[in-house]
């Protein structure tokens, strides 16, 4: 398997290792490795267990060595906004925090001491999110937690530096961080001074397809083989809709955990009226600009199941909300009440209650209740980003896991009265894995990879 690559994807709630090769002009993909992620509390904080995920990655590339599997490459993608602080040895500061953690509540404020909210989005082009990474430094600054730190390392670039000893920067997960100049594609060293950050935090910034290094010789001993680990887009959004098959006028729905709903732009749009219903512009593949919204997503359900029917499988839960179909009530997906609620079942029926809703029966109502809500807001996200880029969307494309929640694509599909496909579900890993045929000159542009998409990949249809 000489032509064989390995994408590890990790996602808040799992990660896995994919196999991928080209045969016959077809990516094929094999899912060789798949383990749990979640954060825990640790130190009065919402943490992810960084040593475990580590651990389970050189886990995933031995049981590719046992099953006879020399990959010629490996790439990592994770979320964006979360990072480890290295000190001067290169040993990592104090906990890799979640975005879900509190510790940036009211670091707004203080960040709009130094600049405002308009000059910030005019100059970074990046949706206020509550989690954002300049706020997480911002906490961090204000509890003297910065003195030590020599370096800033986001998720998959500290797992790459485990891997290889290199510490790379990559530009797409830079651009979550609202730290970026986003018409330079550049770190913005004005507003990382004016935040008080020292800018020794801050590499140089490598695109995708970047080759990072070779394994330190003991990471190759101890998964049985060495190999290159390369740059994916590792932010996972990016690597989705790097293979989302996408042609003009169409939108994307990266249907996950969030729902990123957006268009591929060629300069990002950083006017008053694209940050007042609150877009953002993130960096994509081959210079491409995500301008989006994020949409709460498939987190909702994910924590109805985990709350009230854990033996629940997903699609069962799906078709247990088609059943209640009827139920009425809707609420605001983006309200920030459901971003970490200690119950889901709890917010929402709160919510729905100041709706004027009748009381939901039943975890069925509660379901229901999220897929049309969802439903809606993607047709209002829809409408947005028509009314700001002057352009109709004739498609949207839907790719990720929740390409599977038929009863939602319909639902979405009926909304926006307009077509919607479905897949790949797999997007992430597959934009991972496109990200590294393009180092190996398999591919060469970003239509050639898309194109391999829709050769390999069934997307199904919805009017």
């Amino acid at each position: 398997m000489n032509n064989a690559m390995i994408a590890i994807d990790i996602g808040a709630s799992s990660g896995r290792h994919m196999l991928g090769q080209v045969k016959n002009g077809r990516l094929e993909l094999t899912e060789l490795y798949r383990f749990p992620n979640g954060a825990q509390r640790k130190n009065g904080r919402l943490c992810w267990d960084i040593d475990r995920l580590f651990a389970e990655i050189l886990n995933g590339l031995r049981t590719a060595r046992a099953q006879g599997i020399t990959p010629r490459s490996v790439a990592i993608d994770t979320w964006g906004v979360d990072f480890v602080l290295l000190d001067a040895q290169g040993r990592m500061l104090g906990d890799a925090v979640s975005y879900r953690d509190g510790r940036t509540q009211g670091m707004d404020e203080i960040v709009r001491r130094v600049i405002d909210e308009e000059a910030l989005y005019a100059r970074t082009g990046i949706q206020k999110q509550p989690f954002n990474t300049i706020y997480q430094l911002t906490a961090l600054r204000e509890a003297g937690e910065l003195d030590a730190a020599q370096e800033m390392l986001l998720l998959p670039e500290y797992l790459n530096y485990l891997l290889t000893g290199q510490r790379v920067h990559e530009y797409t997960n830079a651009s979550t961080t609202g730290l970026l100049d986003a018409r330079a594609r550049a770190w913005d060293w004005e507003l990382i001074d004016r935040c008080g950050f020292p800018r020794r935090l801050f590499g140089p910034l490598s695109q995708p397809g970047t080759r990072v290094g070779a394994l330190l010789p003991e990471i190759a001993q101890a998964v049985g083989f060495d190999t290159q680990i390369l740059l994916a887009p590792t932010h996972d959004t990016a690597a989705a809709v790097m293979a989302a098959p996408l042609e003009a006028n169409d939108a994307y729905l990266s249907s996950g955990t969030w729902s990123l709903l957006g268009m591929e732009l060629p300069a990002p749009i950083l006017t008053p009226e694209s940050r007042a219903r609150n877009l953002t512009n993130e960096g994509g593949a081959q210079g491409t600009i995500r301008y989006l919204k994020n949409i709460m997503g498939l987190w909702m359900l994910q924590e109805l199941r985990r709350e009230l029917c854990p033996q629940t499988s997903f699609a069962e839960l799906a078709a247990l909300a088609e059943r209640h179909d009827g139920y009425p009530g809707r609420v605001d997906c983006n309200a920030a009440r459901f971003l970490a609620p200690v119950s889901m079942a709890a917010e929402l029926r709160s919510a729905l209650a100041e709706g004027g809703y009748h009381a939901p029966a039943d975890v069925g109502d509660l379901a229901a209740c999220v897929c049309h809500s969802l439903a809606d807001c993607y047709r209002a996200a829809v409408d947005e980003l028509e009314a700001l880029t002057g352009r109709r969307i004739a498609c949207l494309r839907m790719v990720g896991g929740g390409c599977r929640n038929d009863y939602l694509n319909r639902l979405t599909a009926r909304a926006l009265a307009r077509p919607l496909t479905a897949g790949p579900a797999e997007a992430t890993a597959i934009g991972n894995l496109l990200s590294q045929l393009l180092h190996a000159g398999e591919i060469h542009t970003l239509a050639e990879g898309r194109a391999l998409v829709r050769a390999s990949f069934t997307l199904k249809a919805y009017a």
